[in-house]
């Protein structure tokens, strides 16, 4: 029989890793840790009291996890549970496991905390029971000697008394943390089954039943299974109380639950079979509930570093939910009861002075109304608390690191750039205005020297000027990559391509290409002209940084602010409040409104108590540019009152496929143009959500970026409802295959709406005679099969789903690394079609070193007609998403700068 562990009497530990000076980092164990310890400590799981589970978030030391557990051990007299969550890594001579700490280098055993210590320290205490959870990976294919054989071994060494290894299988690495979901794959099912509870199951989850659900749930899937070594009765000791237990008699029968996981499926030593074709036409259902998760940022020509895309809406942080669901459909959500609301005062330290802002009349609700070039609920009235809510905390709030989309928008509140995106709605926000500068840029030298002024009055929040210094300083731990990875890199790409500076913290040297004449002067000297240098400017990474209150790696949790607010207190994963910095000078700044007194960000991974706290109005936003899932939304829709809050904006990503020029016989033109030419567009837009889920893309260049022409529709897309079956059959005589032929289409495994876009492709395409195979590749692995030509050609992967978003709206960002043949490498490669035109490229270099947007935008036009002139991609849907946009809210639009969301530092709100 079950025993719960004595809470009294029991004792956690929970170690995570998420941040890594040498290895990759894995932002969802932060919101592992803070999620556990939650479940843990809730009453109705283990209600282990709060001061008895101990959370040690990216340790850099063995001593300091050690001297915590030792503690621990120490007290707990019935039942020790330690987790850790982050890189397991093999010593490479002895095959010992180490567990990475924030400094760990791979092979090297000294800079990380040994296994076998702390499990000495675990079994030196007094508890009867030790319970180990691992949530880590020692993965053959990153260590690149390890056999299934020789992981076994590592196993055995963590075999203990009470103690489960639950990790990746030995054949991958990336598994653990997959794209767009919040938490780890492996705790991410434990925590779900903390919080759901097994119906039918027992009223206490011990750790075989916990171990046979995870497993299960796993499996379903199709993800690395976890692995378990016990001894004794250890399996029987309970981790938690059954959520869903209820007692006999009590409501109907619930389904069985399976105790045993049920054994994988023997090893195959060829290619897998094929799945099963859908129907012939997939299901259309004029509204049908999809989400659309987004895409993990692809790796860049150069590196991993270089090609990182910006999180959007999304990286490991958040997703895109569009949701499309007919009046009348039945709901099945719970609502929560209703929460009390935080009524804190205000602060009183706001400059009442005249903001040149100031918003146009709008309307004051409606749906879509913010999506539509106006201001909803104008006002220019200050006060109150701005409330942000996030299933997701940043991935850094220090300005130099995130790349997080939604983090770019709310940093403007911290902090400021030389310039920024004007205050406006729709595609007038790309426009670039000064914001510490007094004027753009000053430009000479044929577009290779950039000359600023700073304005007069600006400070940082101890009332200190901001200088050139500043600024300056700020950039340059761009460079600092070894130190404070994570955010873009196009800054230092820009000003230092051979990477001659070595980065503020490594010696004496600065850096030559950014001049400081005097305090208020800052002049950048690029090796080559580059139009779109502003635009980079105006990211966070432009930010300055005050040297003396520069932390490194704690940056994160307290910038410096050089805005309107200013950090007053962090916890990660669960709150952030910024409170007014009342030495901003309002006449110092000509975009922030600063009209709210405090702003604040509660974290909340449980999704439908954010919907439900959004309904309720407990806060006003989303942080992560969407906020309800599809119940909710179809909640919203069935209600006249709610859908008039909704909002459908571009959020300026493409939805499209790469059809490879390695792949036979999609080297021939006229093959891959019939394939262009049977793609029934409307169809795969239906199955992937609907007219809300965007718009049928008839070329590749969104409508954001300039040189985007709507009237330019090479295939007749939309003149033909999405398709032309006889034009694809004249294409397919033309490239000498009047019968059709058989590609693969490579679709990542973890988007159901992918698929179903898919699937309709397949049947459009079988309706020529193309017929198609669908391969469903592991999320966690996409962007480095697909990076790499060789595997794509030897895979026949002819047709490749993805998604891709800008990090600034020019061509340059967009469609350079998908177009530019100096961006096919071998591993890394962003240009997946291996489009390789001479002209493009040309194009490319004119269209850059262009100083006049319009003229750099018709460069762009042109590049975009070749690519269509060379069918190496199939548009499918410039996409949309549907917003949330609480009543409180005052100057609410939406701004092509920010991926269709709000434009944060606008907002106001009405009490």
């Amino acid at each position: 029989m079950a025993v719960l562990p004595d809470p009294a009497a029991s004792r956690a530990v929970l170690i995570g890793t998420s941040r890594y000076a040498h290895l990759e980092q894995i932002p969802a164990v932060a919101n592992n840790l803070s999620a556990l310890a939650a479940a843990l400590c809730a009453p109705g799981s283990w209600g282990l009291a709060p001061e008895h589970c101990t959370v040690i978030e990216d340790p850099s030391t063995a001593v300091e996890v050690l001297e915590a557990v030792r503690t621990a051990a120490e007290e707990a007299t019935d039942t020790l549970l330690v987790y850790f969550a982050g890189h397991g890594l093999v010593e490479p001579r002895r095959g010992e496991l180490f567990l990475g700490l924030t400094g760990s280098i791979q092979h090297r055993s000294y800079t990380g905390l040994p296994y076998g210590t702390l499990r000495d320290v675990v079994l030196d205490g007094r508890a009867g029971r030790q319970v180990m959870l691992l949530d880590c990976c020692f993965s053959g294919r990153v260590l690149g000697f390890m056999s299934a054989a020789s992981a076994e071994a590592v196993i055995d060494q963590v075999e203990i008394e009470g103690t489960y290894l639950l990790a990746s299988v030995p054949d991958t690495s990336f598994a653990l943390a997959p794209p767009g979901e919040t938490h780890t794959a492996f705790t991410g099912e434990l925590l779900r089954l903390l919080r759901e509870g097994v119906p039918g199951g027992p009223e206490l989850l011990d750790l075989d039943t916990v171990y046979a659900q995870v497993y299960a749930a796993l499996r379903a899937k199709g993800r690395p299974l976890p692995q378990k070594r016990d001894r004794n009765t250890a399996g029987g000791l309970a981790l938690a109380r059954n959520a869903a237990w209820a007692p006999p008699g009590f409501g109907p029968a619930p389904p069985p639950y399976d105790h045993e996981p049920t054994p994988p499926p023997p090893p195959y030593d060829h290619e897998p079979t094929p799945p099963t074709p859908p129907p012939a036409v997939p299901p259309m259902p004029t509204w049908s509930p999809m989400a659309l998760p987004s895409p993990a940022p692809l790796p860049s020509p150069g590196g991993a570093s270089r090609g990182r895309r910006r999180a959007v809406t999304y990286g490991l942080a958040g997703a895109l939910f569009v949701a499309l669901v007919a009046a009348g459909v039945p709901l099945a959500m719970s609502w929560m009861n209703d929460s009390s609301k935080d009524d804190s005062g205000r602060d009183t330290g706001r400059d009442t002075s005249k903001s040149s802002g100031k918003p146009k009349p709008g309307p004051t609700s409606g749906y879509n109304a913010a999506a539509k070039g106006s201001v909803v609920n104008a006002s220019a009235k200050p006060g109150g608390t701005l409330k942000f809510i996030s299933q997701n905390d940043a991935d850094y709030w220090d300005p130099q690191r995130t790349y997080f989309g939604y983090v770019w928008n709310f940093s403007r509140f911290y902090a400021r750039q030389l310039v920024t995106y004007a205050p406006k709605p729709g595609k007038d926000g790309t426009e670039l205005v000064p914001d510490l500068a007094e004027k753009k840029a000053k430009v000479t030298d044929g577009g290779k020297t950039y000359t600023y002024t700073l304005r007069n009055g600006i400070t940082w929040e101890d009332g200190s000027p901001i200088t050139s210094y500043d600024i300056k300083y700020g950039i340059e731990r761009v460079w600092a990559q070894d130190d404070i990875p994570g955010g873009p890199i196009f800054l230092q790409e820009a000003l230092d391509p051979g990477l001659t500076y070595k980065g503020p913290y490594k010696g004496t040297s600065d850096l030559k290409a950014i001049g400081t004449p005097d305090d208020r002067t800052i002049v950048f000297k690029l090796p080559k002209p580059n139009g779109d240098f502003e635009r980079m400017l105006a990211t966070p990474s432009g930010s300055p940084v005050k040297k003396g209150k520069d932390t490194k790696g704690k940056y994160t949790d307290r910038p410096f602010s050089s805005g309107p607010y200013k950090f007053d207190s962090y916890q990660p994963g669960k709150s952030l409040e910024l409170i007014r910095n009342t030495k901003w000078k309002r006449s110092s700044d000509p975009i922030r409104t600063a009209l709210p007194d405090r702003i604040t960000v509660a974290v909340n991974d449980d999704q439908q108590a954010r919907d439900k706290a959004l309904f309720h109005g407990d806060y006003d936003l989303d942080l992560q540019f969407s906020g309800l899932n599809t119940d909710a939304i179809a909640k919203a829709r069935s209600s006249s009152d709610l859908s008039a809050r909704l909002d459908n904006p571009y959020t300026q990503l493409l939805l499209f496929a790469a059809l490879p020029r390695s792949v036979k016989p999609l080297d021939n033109v006229h093959c891959r143009k019939a394939v262009l030419y049977a793609a029934d567009r409307e169809n795969m837009r239906t199955a992937s959500g609907g007219v809300l889920s965007g718009d049928i893309a008839p070329h590749m260049l969104p409508p954001a970026i300039t040189g985007s022409d709507s009237s330019y529709d090479p295939y007749e897309t939309l003149k033909n409802d999405g398709t032309n079956a006889t034009k694809a059959k004249e294409e397919l005589k033309a490239c000498g295959k009047p019968d059709g032929f058989t590609i693969t289409i490579a679709v990542r495994n973890n988007r159901p709406s992918d698929v179903a876009v898919v699937q309709s492709l397949q049947s459009s395409l079988g309706k020529v005679g193309i017929e198609t195979k669908v391969a469903q590749i592991d999320a966690s692995q996409y962007a480095t099969t697909m990076g790499s030509p060789a595997t794509v050609k030897k895979k026949g992967y002819g047709i490749v789903v993805y998604r891709w978003g800008a990090d600034f709206p020019t061509g340059q960002s967009f469609l350079q690394p998908l177009a530019d043949s100096r961006f096919i490498q071998s591993t890394a490669n962003t240009n997946v079609a291996e489009l390789d035109d001479p002209t493009i490229d040309h194009l490319f270099d004119t269209a850059i070193a262009e100083q006049d947007t319009e003229k750099a935008g018709s460069d762009y036009a042109q590049i975009n007609r070749r690519i269509s002139d060379s069918a190496a991609y199939l548009p499918i849907l410039f996409q949309k998403s549907v917003l949330w946009r609480g009543s409180r809210l005052t100057n609410v639009y939406t701004s092509d700068p920010w991926q269709g969301g709000y434009d944060y530092v606008s907002l106001g709100v009405s009490e």
